[in-house]
């Protein structure tokens, strides 16, 4: 299974979405059986603008499924903005992130900064029932540090800022691999691979 072809599904789905149709089963490629966690990013193009964003953090679903909900989601339900429209379509470039399984972190608050790497690790906040994810990359594109990112994750989840400071936050962390067309419908490349 290809990042190529994990890209071209959602875009397909992306497409069907816009035009209000949908993206049959007999469309996924072999090989996206196993459960695993994504997240597909609509941008315009060029400018580069967040379109939509949504996934599953967690395997919960075989990944070709996976890719075409969030597909659809990002499309069409990420409560941010208004529905893509398939005028838009042309004018949008897709992105998938593959995730790997988040993971508890169990450092001291204090040494917890100095844990995270900006690039590799994307974050997960659960406090007092509140909830906030920023994938990998993030941090990167708005030039964060460790103590800015944990501070936006802290937002992300609708708490203030020091959030993450709190004995009982949990923070999870987790890698992703990400693929992401050029231009809009054209060659697909590794933006990211943060594996390791």
């Amino acid at each position: 299974m290809t990042g190529e072809a994990a890209v071209r599904l959602a875009r397909k789905a992306v497409d069907a979405k816009a035009a209000g149709r949908s993206v049959p089963r007999e469309e996924i490629p072999p090989g996206m059986e196993s459960p695993k966690g994504v997240f597909v990013t609509l941008s315009t193009y060029p400018e580069g603008d967040l379109r939509g964003c949504i996934g599953y953090p967690e395997p919960v679903m075989p990944m070709g499924e996976a890719i075409i909900s969030s597909a659809v989601s990002a499309a069409g339900r990420d409560p941010r903005f208004s529905p893509v429209t398939e005028k838009e379509t042309d004018h949008i470039t897709v992105e998938v992130t593959l995730l790997t399984v988040p993971e508890r972190i169990d450092v001291p608050k204090s040494e917890l900064p100095s844990k995270i790497v900006i690039g590799r690790d994307g974050l997960i906040l659960s406090c007092r029932g509140n909830r906030g994810l920023l994938l990998p990359q993030v941090p990167g594109e708005w030039g964060w540090d460790q103590e800015e990112y944990l501070a936006q994750l802290s937002v992300k989840a609708g708490l203030p800022p020091d959030a993450w400071r709190r004995p009982d936050a949990e923070i999870q962390w987790f890698r992703g691999t990400v693929f992401a067309e050029e231009t809009p419908r054209g060659k697909v490349s590794e933006v990211m691979s943060r594996t390791l």
